[in-house]
Parts: C-alpha cells; sequence; structure tokens
C-alpha cells in the first residue's frame, strides 16, 4: 500500500468519526429549534388566557362577542408569530432565499393589518381595567351622539380610559419612531432612544425637581423631564461633534458616558432622599397610569414635529445606510442630516419620557419588526415602526392592569416581559438584517 492510499484511507476514517458526533449536535439544534418556535406560537395564546381569565374570573360586563374577539386576536397573533419559523424552514430547504423583498403592494397589507392590530389593542385598552366594560358600552360611550350618555361606563370612558389609550398610542408610536431613527443613524442594531442620554437626563431632571423643588405629581415635573432630555442630547451631540464630528461611534461614546454621569447623579440623589426615592422609584419604571389630557396635550405637539422630522429624513437614512462616505458622493450633507436627526430622536424620546416614564425595549423592538416585515427601505420601516411601537406598548398596558387586578403592574415591567419573545421570533426568523 503505498503513502498515498494510506492517507487517503485515513482521511475516509477521520470523516466518518467525526460525522456522527456533528449529526447528533445538528439533531440536538434542531430540537431546540422547534421547542422554542412551539414556546413562541404558545405565548400570544398564554398570554391571551391570562387576560380573559382575569376578566371572567369575577363577573364582568363582557358578552360572548367580546370574548370571541379577544381570543380570535390571540389565535391570529399566534399564527403570526409561529408562521415565520416554518415558513423559513421551508424556504431554506427549497433554496430560497429566506429574506425576500417586499412588493409595495405587500407593505400596505402588513401597514393595513398593523393598524388592525392597534385599533383591536386600542378597543382593549377602552374595555379593560378594574371594572371590565363590554364592546358595546365603549362603542355607546364613544359613538354619537357623543357626550350625551352620563352612565358611568361612558365616564369611566370618557375621562379615564380614553385619554390614557391616546397617549399610549402616542407614546409607543414616538418610540418605536425613535429607536428606527438612532439604530439607522448610529447603524447600531442595538441602539435604542436611550442611547444619546435622552432617558439619563430625563430622569435626572426629574429627581433634581423633586429633591430641590419638591415636586411631586407628573403634571408638575414633564417640563423638567422634556428639558433634561433635550439638554442631554444636544451635549452629546456637541461634544461628538467637538471631538469627532459627530461620527456614529463618537456619537454612541458620548451618551454612554455621558448617561453613566447622570445615573450617577440621580443614583447620589435617590439614597440620600427618602422623599425624592419614593417619587422616583414609581416614575422609573414607566408607567401610562395616572397620565390624562393635561400630561398629552402640553407634548403632543413635540412628538407630531417629531414625527413629521423623522419622516422627512426617511431618504437621507437610506443613503446613510451605505455608509457616510458613499451618503457624500451622492450629495447628502451628512451632518446636517444627522442634526436634524437627532433634533427628531430628541423630541420624540424626550416627550415620551417626559410622559410616562423611560420605558424601554420598545424603542429596541420595534424597529427590527418594522425591518422584518417591510425591508429596510425607512420610507416604509418608520410608519410600520410606529404602528409596532403603538401595538407592543398598548398590549403591554391592557395586560398590566389585568395580572395584578384590582391593583396594576407598571407597562414598562410588561413591555419587557411580551417584547422579548418577538425580539426572539425575530432571531429566528433570521430576519434582524444588518443596517
Amino acid at each position: 500500500m503505498s503513502l498515498s492510499d494510506l492517507a487517503r484511507l485515513t482521511r475516509r476514517a477521520t470523516a466518518a468519526s467525526d460525522d456522527g458526533p456533528s449529526r447528533s449536535r445538528i439533531k440536538r439544534r434542531h430540537a431546540i429549534a422547534v421547542a422554542l418556535d412551539a414556546a413562541l406560537v404558545l405565548t400570544p395564546l398564554a398570554v391571551g388566557g391570562v387576560i380573559l381569565g382575569g376578566l371572567l374570573s369575577g363577573g364582568t360586563s363582557l358578552g360572548s362577542a367580546d370574548v370571541a374577539v379577544f381570543a380570535a386576536a390571540a389565535i391570529l397573533l399566534s399564527l403570526a408569530v409561529g408562521l415565520g419559523p416554518v415558513r423559513s424552514r421551508v424556504a431554506s430547504r427549497a433554496g430560497r432565499p429566506v429574506i425576500a423583498q417586499s412588493t409595495r403592494q405587500a407593505r400596505l397589507r402588513v401597514i393595513m393589518f398593523l393598524a388592525l392590530v392597534v385599533v383591536l389593542l386600542a378597543l382593549a385598552s377602552l374595555a379593560i381595567g378594574s371594572r371590565a366594560l363590554g364592546i358595546g358600552e365603549v362603542l355607546t360611550a364613544l359613538l354619537p351622539p357623543y357626550g350625551e350618555s352620563t352612565t358611568d361606563a361612558a365616564l369611566i370612558v370618557r375621562e379615564l380610559r380614553a385619554p390614557r389609550t391616546v397617549l399610549g398610542l402616542a407614546v409607543g408610536a414616538a418610540l418605536g419612531v425613535a429607536g428606527a431613527t438612532i439604530q439607522g443613524h448610529t447603524r447600531n442594531p442595538l441602539a435604542d432612544p436611550g442611547l444619546l442620554g435622552v432617558s439619563a437626563g430625563a430622569t435626572c431632571a426629574v429627581v433634581l425637581g423633586i429633591f430641590v423643588l419638591g415636586l411631586s405629581t407628573p403634571l408638575e415635573y414633564i417640563w423638567l423631564a422634556f428639558a433634561g432630555a433635550l439638554l442631554a442630547s444636544l451635549a452629546v451631540f456637541t461634544v461628538a461633534a467637538v471631538s469627532g464630528g459627530s461620527s456614529p461611534l463618537t456619537l454612541i461614546l458620548t451618551g454612554a458616558v455621558l448617561s453613566a454621569i447622570l445615573a450617577s447623579v440621580t443614583s447620589a440623589i435617590v439614597l440620600i432622599d427618602e422623599a425624592s426615592f419614593d417619587v422616583y422609584r414609581f416614575w422609573v419604571v414607566g408607567s401610562l397610569a395616572g397620565r390624562d389630557s393635561d400630561i398629552l396635550l402640553p407634548l403632543l405637539p413635540f412628538i407630531v414635529a417629531g414625527l413629521i422630522l423623522a419622516l422627512a429624513c426617511a431618504p437621507g437614512l437610506n443613503l446613510l445606510a451605505t455608509g457616510g462616505d458613499v451618503a457624500r458622493a451622492l450629495g447628502l450633507n451628512v451632518t446636517v442630516h444627522r442634526m436634524l436627526g437627532i433634533a427628531s430622536i430628541t423630541l420624540l424620546a424626550g416627550a415620551a419620557t417626559a410622559a410616562c416614564g423611560p420605558i424601554g425595549f420598545i424603542g429596541l423592538v420595534a424597529p427590527h419588526v418594522a425591518r422584518a416585515l417591510v425591508g429596510n427601505d425607512y420610507r416604509w420601516s418608520l410608519p410600520v415602526a410606529a404602528l409596532s411601537g403603538a401595538a407592543l406598548l398598548l398590549a403591554g398596558d391592557v395586560v398590566g392592569r389585568v395580572v395584578a387586578r384590582p391593583a396594576e403592574l407598571q407597562v414598562g415591567i410588561v413591555v419587557a416581559l411580551i417584547g422579548a419573545p418577538f425580539l426572539v421570533a425575530l432571531i429566528r426568523r433570521r430576519k434582524l438584517t444588518q443596517l
């Protein structure tokens, strides 16, 4: 036997010995993936079951039609979440690309579907609370002749739940668009609106107002929170512009440093002053409770201005996705465009944080949902991010009212628990696309 034959036999033996373990690893990974997909499908069903169980346990005004609506919504959401991994596996086995380019008609269908989900969640937000109301009672309170009904149900809907629902829609949309915009400007898929120090600045300003001025209600410190968010973002951009020309990396590092400094100041104050800590600990988790039209109306113009500015900057974000040098070669003034983008992020995230406190996760998840559904074109992904953020915030608020009845779990806590499965589902679909 020659040396070449001996070497060939050795390679075959080595390959045969390696084939068994590699196949076993593949089988284990496949089993884990199937189990994870099953858990993702069951998660919306479990959330829907918790909501219906909490509502029906104490005797409510919900009828069979209301139960059917909520149950159907949970089932459709489960199918939508579970369809992604199945389609990905079928596409990969057939040799087709997993991520297909969305057509204009497909993107419009996505927007209409999300708008329908938001409407259903808004109805649920109006109907569900410490006292559950039927959809018929909600429509009677809202539809013409508006204001003539003076029943307890109508007053609850108009005076308490309607302003809270509108605030949730506005704040969710603002955080979703702010997250998509900051991820586009920094080209960082893990960026969220707090990256520029918005949340840290607003939190520090609120704590200072509580400690120095004795403020205690959201209506008293919303303007301090908004001013703190604006000043923190302005400081980040100014330092970054002086240091490195406001590049994405410089913005990220500057924002991280400023956030750490402001967080230290906040911690020092709440540790030495018990009154400040009592107010701070309820504000910092993020909540829609106790907020009404007196909170929303003063901040609504800033949210609208930020949304308009972000949508106007969408074509420029598409150019920035190709790189700063290429964008400049195509005629984009990168510095001016980045200043406008940071202005929109500050308006949106600052107003949302001032209204409800720092609510995390929405600004991180909503942009990924948008890109997975309609692709990387910011002219489409920004509106989808707004709808996704609004839907996620309303869903978290509704769940928070049910799981701890008659008390309430803050939406900032629930959003993280609900948003995590969605982010995992997107990872399973292999649609966390490059920025």
